[in-house]
Protein backbone atom coordinates (compact mmCIF):
# COMPACT_ATOMS: atom_id res chain seq x y z
CA UNK A 1 0.00 0.00 0.00
CA UNK A 2 1.53 3.31 -1.08
CA UNK A 3 2.11 6.10 1.59
CA UNK A 4 0.32 8.92 1.49
CA UNK A 5 2.06 12.07 1.30
CA UNK A 6 3.28 14.31 4.70
CA UNK A 7 0.40 16.64 5.77
CA UNK A 8 1.90 19.99 6.40
CA UNK A 9 0.13 23.48 7.69
CA UNK A 10 1.96 26.96 7.28
CA UNK A 11 0.51 29.67 9.63
CA UNK A 12 0.50 33.17 9.13
CA UNK A 13 -1.74 36.49 8.21
CA UNK A 14 0.68 37.83 6.06
CA UNK A 15 0.09 36.10 2.63
CA UNK A 16 3.61 37.18 1.24
CA UNK A 17 5.04 35.14 3.46
CA UNK A 18 3.20 32.08 2.77
CA UNK A 19 3.97 32.65 -0.37
CA UNK A 20 7.51 32.75 0.43
CA UNK A 21 7.82 29.54 2.30
CA UNK A 22 5.15 27.66 -0.84
CA UNK A 23 8.24 28.83 -2.72
CA UNK A 24 10.71 26.96 0.04
CA UNK A 25 9.01 23.71 -0.22
CA UNK A 26 8.03 23.41 -3.76
CA UNK A 27 10.79 20.96 -4.66
CA UNK A 28 8.65 18.80 -1.88
CA UNK A 29 5.42 18.60 -3.38
CA UNK A 30 5.37 15.22 -4.22
CA UNK A 31 6.40 13.77 -0.97
CA UNK A 32 4.34 16.53 1.31
CA UNK A 33 0.89 17.84 1.31
CA UNK A 34 0.87 21.39 1.93
CA UNK A 35 -1.93 23.70 3.46
CA UNK A 36 -1.73 27.49 3.66
CA UNK A 37 -3.61 29.34 6.32
CA UNK A 38 -4.12 33.21 6.96
CA UNK A 39 -5.30 32.46 10.43
CA UNK A 40 -5.01 30.05 13.22
CA UNK A 41 -8.61 29.58 13.25
CA UNK A 42 -8.58 28.50 9.42
CA UNK A 43 -5.93 25.88 10.80
CA UNK A 44 -7.95 24.00 13.38
CA UNK A 45 -10.62 23.87 10.80
CA UNK A 46 -7.60 22.17 8.79
CA UNK A 47 -6.37 19.89 11.27
CA UNK A 48 -10.16 19.05 12.10
CA UNK A 49 -10.85 17.62 8.61
CA UNK A 50 -7.49 15.73 8.00
CA UNK A 51 -4.27 13.92 10.36
CA UNK A 52 -1.47 16.66 10.05
CA UNK A 53 2.05 15.97 10.53
CA UNK A 54 3.41 19.06 11.40
CA UNK A 55 2.26 22.83 12.10
CA UNK A 56 4.40 25.28 11.50
CA UNK A 57 2.64 28.94 12.80
CA UNK A 58 4.30 32.52 12.94
CA UNK A 59 4.22 33.34 16.83
CA UNK A 60 2.03 36.50 16.48
CA UNK A 61 -0.98 36.69 14.73
CA UNK A 62 -4.14 38.91 15.37
CA UNK A 63 -7.06 38.46 17.19
CA UNK A 64 -6.00 34.33 17.72
CA UNK A 65 -2.33 34.03 17.64
CA UNK A 66 0.28 31.10 17.64
CA UNK A 67 0.51 30.38 21.28
CA UNK A 68 -3.97 30.42 21.05
CA UNK A 69 -3.22 27.53 18.10
CA UNK A 70 -0.80 25.99 20.29
CA UNK A 71 -2.78 25.32 23.26
CA UNK A 72 -6.02 24.40 21.22
CA UNK A 73 -4.04 21.85 19.59
CA UNK A 74 -2.85 20.22 22.91
CA UNK A 75 -6.34 19.84 24.52
CA UNK A 76 -7.52 17.32 21.76
CA UNK A 77 -6.31 13.95 22.12
CA UNK A 78 -6.63 13.87 18.27
CA UNK A 79 -4.27 16.70 17.72
CA UNK A 80 -1.83 16.91 20.74
CA UNK A 81 0.83 15.25 19.42
CA UNK A 82 1.34 16.68 16.39
CA UNK A 83 5.12 18.59 16.54
CA UNK A 84 4.67 22.09 16.37
CA UNK A 85 7.38 24.78 15.21
CA UNK A 86 6.88 28.72 16.25
CA UNK A 87 8.45 31.07 13.90
CA UNK A 88 9.60 33.92 16.16
CA UNK A 89 12.24 36.95 16.16
CA UNK A 90 15.54 36.93 16.71
CA UNK A 91 14.79 39.64 19.44
CA UNK A 92 11.50 37.99 21.00
CA UNK A 93 13.13 35.67 23.93
CA UNK A 94 9.97 35.60 26.13
CA UNK A 95 7.97 34.19 23.12
CA UNK A 96 10.32 31.58 22.32
CA UNK A 97 10.22 30.66 25.84
CA UNK A 98 6.20 30.69 26.32
CA UNK A 99 6.24 28.86 22.93
CA UNK A 100 8.41 25.76 24.33
CA UNK A 101 6.51 25.75 27.68
CA UNK A 102 3.27 25.48 26.17
CA UNK A 103 4.71 22.46 23.81
CA UNK A 104 6.06 23.53 20.74
CA UNK A 105 8.32 21.27 19.45
CA UNK A 106 10.85 23.65 17.70
CA UNK A 107 11.34 27.17 16.60
CA UNK A 108 12.63 29.05 13.84
CA UNK A 109 13.64 32.32 13.28
CA UNK A 110 11.98 35.73 11.29
CA UNK A 111 13.89 36.05 8.20
CA UNK A 112 13.07 32.46 7.36
CA UNK A 113 16.56 30.68 5.93
CA UNK A 114 15.25 27.95 3.52
CA UNK A 115 18.07 25.08 4.90
CA UNK A 116 17.23 26.05 8.47
CA UNK A 117 13.67 25.51 7.57
CA UNK A 118 13.50 22.42 5.45
CA UNK A 119 16.05 20.96 8.54
CA UNK A 120 13.45 21.48 11.14
CA UNK A 121 10.70 20.14 8.92
CA UNK A 122 12.53 16.93 8.67
CA UNK A 123 12.93 16.79 11.78
CA UNK A 124 9.43 16.89 13.03
CA UNK A 125 8.19 14.85 10.14
CA UNK A 126 10.86 12.29 11.75
CA UNK A 127 9.51 12.61 15.34
CA UNK A 128 5.60 12.66 13.87
CA UNK A 129 6.79 9.22 12.29
CA UNK A 130 8.39 7.73 15.26
CA UNK A 131 5.28 9.00 17.34
CA UNK A 132 3.01 7.58 14.93
CA UNK A 133 4.69 3.71 15.22
CA UNK A 134 5.33 4.23 18.98
CA UNK A 135 0.83 4.47 19.09
CA UNK A 136 0.12 1.94 16.69
CA UNK A 137 2.29 -0.59 18.65
CA UNK A 138 0.66 0.48 21.59
CA UNK A 139 -2.93 0.27 19.87
CA UNK A 140 -1.65 -3.43 18.31
CA UNK A 141 -0.55 -4.40 22.16
CA UNK A 142 -3.24 -3.61 23.81
CA UNK A 143 -5.52 -5.55 21.06
CA UNK A 144 -3.19 -8.71 21.79
CA UNK A 145 -3.98 -7.76 25.77
CA UNK A 146 -8.07 -6.63 25.35
CA UNK A 147 -8.17 -10.23 22.75
CA UNK A 148 -6.40 -12.56 25.86
CA UNK A 149 -7.95 -11.03 28.50
CA UNK A 150 -11.31 -12.11 27.17
CA UNK A 151 -10.32 -15.53 25.80
CA UNK A 152 -8.91 -16.20 29.42
CA UNK A 153 -12.15 -14.32 30.80
CA UNK A 154 -14.29 -17.08 28.82
CA UNK A 155 -11.91 -20.14 29.68
CA UNK A 156 -12.10 -19.27 33.49
CA UNK A 157 -16.08 -18.55 33.30
CA UNK A 158 -16.60 -21.90 31.34
CA UNK A 159 -14.71 -23.64 34.17
CA UNK A 160 -16.84 -22.53 36.59
CA UNK A 161 -19.77 -23.58 34.54
CA UNK A 162 -18.46 -26.97 33.67
CA UNK A 163 -17.37 -26.99 37.60
CA UNK A 164 -21.02 -25.95 39.23
CA UNK A 165 -22.83 -28.26 36.42
CA UNK A 166 -20.29 -31.65 37.24
CA UNK A 167 -22.18 -31.15 41.04
CA UNK A 168 -25.28 -30.38 39.78
CA UNK A 169 -25.24 -34.07 37.27
CA UNK A 170 -25.98 -35.39 41.11
CA UNK A 171 -29.38 -34.25 41.93
CA UNK A 172 -30.16 -32.25 38.49
CA UNK A 173 -28.67 -33.33 35.52
CA UNK A 174 -29.30 -31.05 33.24
CA UNK A 175 -27.65 -28.14 35.00
CA UNK A 176 -30.04 -25.92 34.98
CA UNK A 177 -30.29 -25.24 38.47
CA UNK A 178 -26.80 -23.22 38.75
CA UNK A 179 -27.33 -21.61 35.68
CA UNK A 180 -31.47 -20.13 37.05
CA UNK A 181 -29.64 -19.24 39.78
CA UNK A 182 -26.53 -17.00 38.44
CA UNK A 183 -29.32 -15.40 36.29
CA UNK A 184 -31.34 -14.82 39.39
CA UNK A 185 -28.84 -13.47 41.56
CA UNK A 186 -27.77 -11.16 39.14
CA UNK A 187 -31.53 -9.80 37.99
CA UNK A 188 -31.66 -9.31 41.80
CA UNK A 189 -28.66 -7.27 42.23
CA UNK A 190 -29.68 -5.00 39.41
CA UNK A 191 -32.82 -4.67 41.03
CA UNK A 192 -31.10 -3.21 44.06
CA UNK A 193 -28.75 -1.31 41.69
CA UNK A 194 -25.43 -2.47 43.14
CA UNK A 195 -22.26 -1.69 41.41
CA UNK A 196 -21.89 -3.68 37.97
CA UNK A 197 -18.70 -5.33 39.18
CA UNK A 198 -20.07 -6.84 42.00
CA UNK A 199 -23.25 -8.10 39.57
CA UNK A 200 -21.02 -9.42 37.28
CA UNK A 201 -18.97 -10.91 40.15
CA UNK A 202 -22.04 -13.01 41.75
CA UNK A 203 -23.55 -14.01 38.41
CA UNK A 204 -20.16 -15.81 37.74
CA UNK A 205 -19.90 -17.28 41.64
CA UNK A 206 -22.99 -17.87 42.29
CA UNK A 207 -23.19 -21.60 40.52
CA UNK A 208 -20.55 -22.84 43.03
CA UNK A 209 -22.60 -21.89 45.57
CA UNK A 210 -23.26 -25.79 46.00
CA UNK A 211 -19.74 -27.18 45.24
CA UNK A 212 -19.71 -28.90 48.70
CA UNK A 213 -22.38 -31.56 47.82
CA UNK A 214 -19.77 -33.29 46.20
CA UNK A 215 -19.32 -34.71 49.61
CA UNK A 216 -22.72 -35.28 50.55
CA UNK A 217 -23.67 -39.72 49.91
CA UNK A 218 -26.31 -39.93 47.37
CA UNK A 219 -28.41 -41.75 49.86
CA UNK A 220 -28.87 -38.40 51.44
CA UNK A 221 -29.05 -36.42 48.47
CA UNK A 222 -31.20 -38.32 46.73
CA UNK A 223 -33.54 -39.22 49.65
CA UNK A 224 -37.31 -38.37 48.05
CA UNK A 225 -38.23 -38.39 52.28
CA UNK A 226 -37.72 -36.22 55.26
CA UNK A 227 -34.26 -36.59 55.81
CA UNK A 228 -33.20 -37.80 60.02
CA UNK A 229 -31.46 -35.72 62.14
CA UNK A 230 -27.93 -37.28 61.43
CA UNK A 231 -28.92 -36.76 57.77
CA UNK A 232 -29.55 -33.32 57.77
CA UNK A 233 -26.53 -32.32 60.06
CA UNK A 234 -24.28 -34.00 57.30
CA UNK A 235 -26.33 -32.22 54.87
CA UNK A 236 -25.52 -29.01 56.39
CA UNK A 237 -21.76 -29.72 55.86
CA UNK A 238 -21.59 -28.87 52.39
CA UNK A 239 -21.20 -25.10 52.98
CA UNK A 240 -18.37 -26.05 55.02
CA UNK A 241 -17.54 -28.12 52.48
CA UNK A 242 -18.18 -25.81 49.62
CA UNK A 243 -16.03 -23.09 51.10
CA UNK A 244 -13.10 -25.31 51.95
CA UNK A 245 -13.19 -26.81 48.55
CA UNK A 246 -12.92 -23.08 47.07
CA UNK A 247 -10.47 -21.56 49.62
CA UNK A 248 -7.48 -23.96 50.87
CA UNK A 249 -5.31 -24.35 48.23
CA UNK A 250 -5.35 -27.60 46.60
CA UNK A 251 -2.45 -30.03 47.54
CA UNK A 252 -1.37 -30.45 43.08
CA UNK A 253 -1.06 -27.41 42.79
CA UNK A 254 1.47 -27.33 45.52
CA UNK A 255 2.89 -30.39 43.47
CA UNK A 256 2.70 -27.99 40.18
CA UNK A 257 4.75 -25.64 42.32
CA UNK A 258 7.22 -27.47 42.71
CA UNK A 259 7.47 -28.86 38.88
CA UNK A 260 7.05 -25.34 37.92
CA UNK A 261 10.13 -23.77 39.87
CA UNK A 262 12.23 -27.29 39.00
CA UNK A 263 11.37 -26.18 35.24
CA UNK A 264 12.01 -22.27 35.86
CA UNK A 265 8.30 -21.37 35.45
CA UNK A 266 6.54 -18.69 37.56
CA UNK A 267 4.13 -20.23 39.12
CA UNK A 268 3.10 -18.00 42.65
CA UNK A 269 -0.32 -19.15 44.21
CA UNK A 270 -2.41 -16.02 44.14
CA UNK A 271 -3.88 -14.83 47.59
CA UNK A 272 -5.78 -11.91 46.60
CA UNK A 273 -8.40 -13.26 43.96
CA UNK A 274 -11.55 -11.71 44.63
CA UNK A 275 -14.15 -13.84 42.55
CA UNK A 276 -12.87 -16.87 44.60
CA UNK A 277 -13.64 -15.36 47.91
CA UNK A 278 -16.61 -14.15 46.76
CA UNK A 279 -17.29 -17.64 45.52
CA UNK A 280 -16.05 -18.75 49.05
CA UNK A 281 -18.72 -16.78 50.72
CA UNK A 282 -21.73 -17.48 48.77
CA UNK A 283 -20.30 -21.20 49.49
CA UNK A 284 -20.64 -20.70 52.91
CA UNK A 285 -23.54 -18.22 53.80
CA UNK A 286 -26.35 -18.73 51.03
CA UNK A 287 -27.86 -20.97 54.12
CA UNK A 288 -27.96 -17.96 56.70
CA UNK A 289 -31.47 -16.33 57.44
CA UNK A 290 -31.78 -13.23 57.97
CA UNK A 291 -33.12 -13.54 61.37
CA UNK A 292 -30.31 -15.89 62.43
CA UNK A 293 -31.90 -19.87 62.39
CA UNK A 294 -29.69 -20.73 58.86
CA UNK A 295 -26.84 -22.44 59.48
CA UNK A 296 -23.27 -23.16 59.19
CA UNK A 297 -22.80 -20.22 61.63
CA UNK A 298 -26.59 -18.88 62.59
CA UNK A 299 -25.25 -15.65 61.29
CA UNK A 300 -27.65 -12.49 61.32
CA UNK A 301 -28.62 -9.19 59.44
CA UNK A 302 -26.14 -7.87 57.62
CA UNK A 303 -23.75 -10.19 59.00
CA UNK A 304 -24.04 -12.22 56.61
CA UNK A 305 -22.44 -10.98 53.51
CA UNK A 306 -24.65 -9.75 51.19
CA UNK A 307 -23.85 -11.89 48.20
CA UNK A 308 -24.71 -14.63 50.09
CA UNK A 309 -28.41 -13.07 51.24
CA UNK A 310 -28.54 -12.74 47.47
CA UNK A 311 -27.84 -16.29 46.22
CA UNK A 312 -29.57 -17.67 49.04
CA UNK A 313 -33.07 -16.34 48.05
CA UNK A 314 -32.48 -17.07 44.53
CA UNK A 315 -31.64 -20.69 45.43
CA UNK A 316 -34.72 -21.16 47.55
CA UNK A 317 -37.20 -19.66 44.90
CA UNK A 318 -35.29 -21.99 42.21
CA UNK A 319 -36.19 -24.73 44.11
CA UNK A 320 -39.48 -23.83 45.30
CA UNK A 321 -40.72 -23.81 41.47
CA UNK A 322 -38.32 -26.43 40.57
CA UNK A 323 -39.40 -30.22 41.36
CA UNK A 324 -37.06 -32.24 43.91
CA UNK A 325 -36.68 -35.56 45.33
CA UNK A 326 -37.89 -34.45 48.10
CA UNK A 327 -41.72 -32.52 46.44
CA UNK A 328 -43.01 -31.74 43.30
CA UNK A 329 -42.48 -28.07 42.02
CA UNK A 330 -44.85 -25.28 42.90
CA UNK A 331 -46.46 -23.13 41.14
CA UNK A 332 -44.81 -19.72 40.32
CA UNK A 333 -47.87 -17.68 42.53
CA UNK A 334 -47.57 -19.84 45.59
CA UNK A 335 -43.27 -19.88 45.19
CA UNK A 336 -43.58 -15.80 44.88
CA UNK A 337 -46.00 -15.76 48.11
CA UNK A 338 -43.61 -18.03 50.23
CA UNK A 339 -40.69 -15.72 49.62
CA UNK A 340 -42.86 -12.71 50.56
CA UNK A 341 -44.01 -14.89 53.49
CA UNK A 342 -40.45 -15.07 54.56
CA UNK A 343 -38.97 -11.69 53.98
CA UNK A 344 -37.63 -10.19 57.48
CA UNK A 345 -37.44 -13.61 58.74
CA UNK A 346 -35.49 -16.30 56.23
CA UNK A 347 -34.55 -13.05 53.95
CA UNK A 348 -33.22 -9.47 53.71
CA UNK A 349 -36.58 -7.29 53.07
CA UNK A 350 -34.27 -5.15 50.92
CA UNK A 351 -33.22 -8.36 48.48
CA UNK A 352 -36.80 -9.24 48.73
CA UNK A 353 -38.56 -5.93 47.49
CA UNK A 354 -35.42 -5.97 44.50
CA UNK A 355 -36.86 -9.51 43.78
CA UNK A 356 -40.67 -8.11 42.93
CA UNK A 357 -38.88 -4.98 41.07
CA UNK A 358 -37.08 -7.53 38.86
CA UNK A 359 -40.15 -10.34 38.75
CA UNK A 360 -40.67 -9.94 34.74
CA UNK A 361 -37.04 -10.60 34.10
CA UNK A 362 -37.50 -13.71 37.02
CA UNK A 363 -39.74 -14.92 34.85
CA UNK A 364 -38.31 -14.66 31.54
CA UNK A 365 -35.06 -16.35 32.87
CA UNK A 366 -37.45 -19.58 34.36
CA UNK A 367 -39.10 -19.45 30.97
CA UNK A 368 -35.63 -19.52 29.31
CA UNK A 369 -34.25 -22.37 31.00
CA UNK A 370 -37.36 -24.40 31.24
CA UNK A 371 -35.77 -26.95 28.24
CA UNK A 372 -34.01 -30.01 28.31
CA UNK A 373 -30.55 -28.64 28.45
CA UNK A 374 -28.33 -25.40 29.17
CA UNK A 375 -29.19 -23.34 26.25
CA UNK A 376 -25.67 -22.18 24.10
CA UNK A 377 -26.04 -18.23 25.46
CA UNK A 378 -25.03 -19.29 29.35
CA UNK A 379 -21.55 -19.46 28.49
CA UNK A 380 -21.70 -16.43 26.47
CA UNK A 381 -23.51 -14.31 28.58
CA UNK A 382 -22.21 -11.05 30.61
Amino acid sequence: MALRPKRLVFVDDDPNILDVLERMIAPYAGDWEAHFCLSAAEAIAVAAQIDLDVVVSDARMPDKDGFWLLRTLQDSERTRNIPVIILTGDCEPSLKRQALELGATDLLNKPICREDLLGRLRSALRLKASQDELAEHIRSLEKNIRERTQALETSHREIVWRLAKACEYRDDQTGQHVARVAFYSRAIATGMGLDPDFTESIFLTSPLHDIGKIAIPDRILLKPGTLSPDEWKLMQCHCVTGASVLLEQPKALGVFQWWARDHHHACEPEDDNPLLKMATRIALSHHEKWNGAGYPKGLAGDSIPLEGRIVALADVFDALISDRPYKPAFSLEKSRAIIDEESGRHFDPEICAAFDRQIEEVESIRARFAEERIPACVEGAG
